[in-house]
């Protein structure tokens, strides 16, 4: 690894875990929470046009299935093939790491080509289904017309930056998508509002802006800078190596396109029981569980080099270490952000709308859904380190039980048995958050101690 030491921003295998575990976590926690900026300046600028901002909202709203589902599918992809690839860099074998990152570049591509063609062809009937009204799906196929388009800039801006940061480059990661964020963040009210293009124009700009990043990935993936480069004749598939990279991303791209399914069941339901309020308040309640969530993700991706690395170099202390830090790092933020929810809801609302009615309702839904959120921290982390130590089928099973097994079957029994349906939709979250944690504690406790026994740790 003494080359690997001169060109890359930390040295993953030496050194005090706890500074190495902020050091890449810091960076990647500010990616993730930079990168929530994508969905949530779009929304926080389309919740303010005049006249149609409520609607506009909700039907934004409707298309979040849809880009959780492209998100997804970047994850199958790299949330597999990275960890991988931190893992034979830990046992030396850098070649084949360079296979995995470039079979994974392939990937991707493919995957954005068909994902841009199945949009454009179904995606107004898709939002229909997901829950579009007559008065919100005009915007919804506005926004999604031209967001679809640039699918391939969210599968290679997403999905390569994840190989960035498997090597410790964490800083760089974060640079990839302050890039894109800021460019945004300017290009929103500019398209939106100077020129009167309106939810369009929230779309253009996010895909200009992922376009952006894109590029800054690529580059760095291809320059002297990278310690892992994609190369040319690494392109070409190799079912041994791309499979099991897919196998491994199962999980994550479980986790997130059930996030998807999910937001159709709950949108498909609130709009029966509550009407085009209760699904705004839904697009407020995601959002804000997505901001939850996503810097807990980068806590979890600053600590995956480090236990892949040193899993691979059988260092089964140094996995411990980190662990254990990681595990009371989320949850301590976790108990903040269910703080903020049941106690100044409104910080969360007003973001968003300034719409009486809808605040109304969405400080009320909020406080329901998240009642559970401060135990999620230990999902997360457990979750996540079943990833990073190359354990598929524990990570998939985990990733099914919370949404498909519990969640969604709950969405549609809970309002059998309340009067306020409504109420009923957004309680089936925090039951099904309550199981999924005490099963992924437990499963966790009996499986890293055996690790432990056969690492002789």
């Amino acid at each position: 690894m003494a080359d690997q030491k001169n060109v890359k921003e930390v040295d993953l295998g030496s050194g005090s875990v706890g500074k190495l575990l902020f050091s890449l976590a810091l960076p990647a926690i500010s990616a993730q929470v930079i990168n929530v900026l994508y969905n949530m300046v779009d929304r926080m600028y389309i919740g303010h046009l005049p006249d149609v901002g409520a609607n506009a909202l909700t039907g934004v709203g409707v298309t979040f299935p849809i880009i959780m589902a492209i998100s997804a599918f970047a994850a199958l992809v790299s949330m597999g093939g990275a960890p991988r690839a931190s893992i034979m860099l830990g046992k030396g074998r850098r070649d084949e790491a360079e296979k995995i990152l470039g079979n994974c570049t392939t990937a991707l591509i493919a995957v954005s080509l068909v994902l841009t063609a199945v949009i454009q062809i179904f995606g107004q009937r898709i939002l229909l289904t997901f829950g579009a009204s007559g008065d919100t799906i005009e915007y919804a196929w506005s926004y999604m017309q031209i967001y679809s388009i640039g699918t391939i800039f969210v599968q290679l801006a997403l999905g390569l930056n994840a190989f960035i940061n498997a090597q410790g480059y964490a800083r760089t990661g974060m640079l990839t998508v302050l890039i894109g964020a800021v460019c945004n963040i300017i290009l929103d009210p500019i398209l939106m509002f100077v020129l009167h293009m309106g939810v369009r124009g929230a779309a253009l700009a996010t895909i200009i802006s992922q376009g952006i990043s894109a590029a800054f990935v690529v580059t760095f993936l291809v320059s002297g800078k990278s310690y892992l480069k994609i190369r040319i004749p690494c392109l070409k598939v190799e079912k041994s190596v791309l499979m099991p990279a897919i196998a491994l991303g199962a999980a994550p791209f479980v986790m997130q396109f059930t996030e998807s399914i999910l937001n159709i069941c709950f949108n498909t339901s609130l709009q029966r029981y509550g009407g085009d309020i209760a699904v705004g308040s839904m697009t407020i309640c995601s959002s804000v569980m997505q901001f939850s969530l996503l810097p807990l993700m980068g806590m979890c991706q600053g600590a995956q080099p480090i236990i892949s690395f040193n899993y691979g170099a059988r260092k089964i202390h140094r996995v411990d270490s980190a662990f254990r830090l990681l595990l009371i790092t989320c949850l301590g933020y976790a108990t903040v952000l269910w703080a903020v929810a049941m106690f100044i809801p409104h910080v969360f609302t007003g973001i968003f709308t300034q719409d009486q009615a809808l605040t109304g309702y969405a400080v009320w839904a909020l406080r329901i859904y998240m009642a559970a959120s401060l135990m999620f921290g230990a999902q997360i982390a457990c979750q996540q380190t079943f990833i990073s130590l190359g354990d598929s089928k524990t990570s998939l099973f985990l990733a099914l039980l919370r949404k498909v097994f519990l969640l969604i079957p709950l969405i549609y029994l809970l309002p059998r048995f309340f009067e306020n349906k409504v109420m009923a939709v957004f309680m089936a979250e925090p039951i099904a958050d309550a199981v999924a944690v005490c099963t992924t504690v437990a499963l966790f406790v009996v499986s890293f101690r055996k690790l432990k026994r056969e690492l002789g740790g």
